[in-house]
């Protein structure tokens, strides 16, 4: 059963309860009280009687009833009782509505306590039927009694004008009724529009979704409602802002946790914001924060998505070795194909001698290099870098040359290799594209050249080219993030990249503009320094020669 049919339901099932039992207490309340207003209207109407000098007077006559009769029908008329009786101490009647009924025996079995000299109220069965009647002594003047007036109103008359409540009490209780199932389907439909047309069970679902996706996202998300109270937060958003699993965060103020976030001016102005960077403890993240808004657009809260720029600096990291991966092979593919179509001719020509000198020479290059490289920087994953450096160089048409006096074998095992890709992958990247940048250079006269030395307390990396070289207005901000000084789109990233490795490796860089390029100089120490992080100011820029 559906969650609408199931609300309306249950509204009307309790409305129908509580009307028909308010109606029933109702219909009590109202007949007992108009039969206690009937039988003291009784009671004073025959007190009324009892005390009429006329009555009194009767008593004494040889025939009461032709003086009692006459004002009894009166009185009965005007106060629209059903009957007026008035009797002696006997009982004998000296008037009646039915005349032929004078002179019998009163009916009801009541007239005790009016005889010792009491009014009373009493409900009995008379000569009429069953009444509510009010009885009241006749005295006389030295306050003997008499007689007795019965004054009466008959149970069909007064259940007839109950009716006439009951007709309104039930009328009245259908039109709540209806009014009531009305509102319990404008309620049952409003709790539906809040809900989005879901049923419990689904809302239940959805639930456990968003908290298994919450947890699945290596991101920390942050939710709060329009009071700026924390409403979500996901396991990674804890471990960012340094809070325990098991410590309350939801209900909080998100200025007592993040004193310095922006969600209240968000929801102010109702404008997301996208990639802004912030400080959270000890790390840098970057921020989205995007408004809530309900279907009148209204904003209702706002929620907040951060991640680690160390991540995203992984990704990036990750991202560039693989396009660096795939930019070797396919140089090495096409330089390969060039000398292979080199070779077919050369054999077709029966140039033989030739043929084997240059696939001698090509060996012996690649052999040497190779061979070099194995002996001085024996970890696979820097020569591998270097090799398809090398392959690329020759697709451009440039000189690549690693110094021979490069030595790369004392690398500290804690040092993560990934890093020191990053760093001289970039650089060597960033200097052929500053050699190609040169219109004045001829094929291969464009030259890169790369040192890479263990001695010392540290690793040092030394990049040079002849290209273009840095303009000074650039030396302040050629580390930036998305800064080029070279046109078209997914520029800046590179030394960006490389000024984090760095960073991570608690080194430093610099640069200098020399008569016929540029040279990047890296140094890195072969001893960590725990904690110690170097940020954009720490790194020189410029050292001139």
């Amino acid at each position: 059963m559906k969650l609408q049919t199931k609300l309306i339901l249950i509204i009307c099932s309790l409305l129908t309860f509580i009307i028909l039992s308010l109606s029933g207490i109702y219909y009590i309340v109202i007949t007992n009280v108009f039969d206690d207003q009937i039988g003291e209207r009784a009671l004073k109407v025959a007190e009324t009687v009892a005390i009429m000098p006329e009555i009194r007077r009767a008593f004494s006559d040889p025939d009461p009833s032709r003086i009692i009769q006459p004002i009894s029908e009166s009185v009965r008329i005007k106060t629209n009782a059903q009957y007026i009786v008035v009797g002696n101490r006997e009982g004998i009647r000296y008037s009646h509505p039915i005349p032929d009924r004078i002179g019998k025996y009163m009916v009801g079995g009541d007239n005790g306590p009016v005889l010792e000299g009491q009014a009373i109220i009493s409900r009995a069965t008379g000569s009429m039927g069953p009444s509510i009647r009010g009885k009241a002594p006749v005295l006389d003047a030295a306050g003997n009694v008499i007689g007795i007036v019965s004054v009466g109103f008959l149970n069909d008359n007064i259940d007839r004008i109950n009716d006439t409540y009951q007709h309104g009490i039930v009328i009245l209780s259908l039109v709540s009724l209806a009014v009531g199932a009305g509102g319990a389907v404008l309620i049952a439909q409003s709790v539906r529009r809040s809900t989005h047309g879901l049923e419990p069970k689904e809302i239940g679902v959805l639930y456990t979704e968003k908290k298994a996706v919450l947890e699945s996202i290596r991101e920390g998300i942050l939710a709060v409602n329009q009071q700026g109270m924390v409403t979500s937060a996901n396991r990674f958003a804890l471990q960012l802002l340094q809070i325990g699993e098991n410590e309350k965060i939801l209900g909080k103020h998100i200025g007592d946790i993040l004193p310095n976030t922006r969600l209240p001016e968000v929801m102010r102005s109702g404008e997301a914001e996208f990639d802004r960077e912030m400080v959270i403890g000890d790390h840098e993240v970057v921020v989205n924060r995007v408004p809530i808004t309900d279907r009148q657009n209204r904003v209702t809260g706002a929620v907040s998505s951060f991640r680690s720029k160390s991540e995203l600096y992984r990704l990036a990291e990750e991202l560039s070795q693989v396009k660096r991966f795939a930019d070797s092979l396919r140089a090495q593919t096409h330089e390969y194909s060039n000398k292979l179509y080199v070779i077919s001719g050369l054999i077709q020509l029966e140039s033989y001698q030739e043929a084997v000198d240059l696939i001698n020479r090509e060996v012996k290059v690649h052999q040497s290099l190779i061979q070099f490289i194995m002996r001085e920087i024996p970890d696979p994953v820097i020569g591998g870098l270097l090799i398809g450096k090398y392959n690329h160089a020759q697709e451009l048409k440039l000189n690549f040359e690693i110094d021979y006096e490069s030595s790369f074998r004392d690398i500290p095992d804690h040092m993560d290799r990934s890093l020191l890709v990053t760093i001289i992958g970039n650089l060597i990247d960033n200097a052929m594209e500053a050699v190609l940048a040169r219109e004045d250079l001829l094929e291969h006269t464009g030259t890169v050249t790369l040192l890479l030395t263990d001695l010392g307390q540290d690793l040092i990396i030394d990049c040079e080219d002849n290209g273009v070289g840095i303009p000074g207005k650039y030396n302040k901000s050629i580390y930036d993030k998305g800064f080029s000084s070279k046109q078209g789109e997914h520029r800046g990233i590179g030394l960006a990249l490389v000024v984090h490795a760095v960073n991570k490796l608690c080194g430093y860089i610099t640069f200098s503009n020399s008569g016929t390029g540029t040279v990047f100089t890296v140094a890195i120490p072969k001893q960590s320094s725990e904690g110690k992080e170097f940020i954009h100011g720490d790194i020189s820029s410029e050292r001139n020669h």
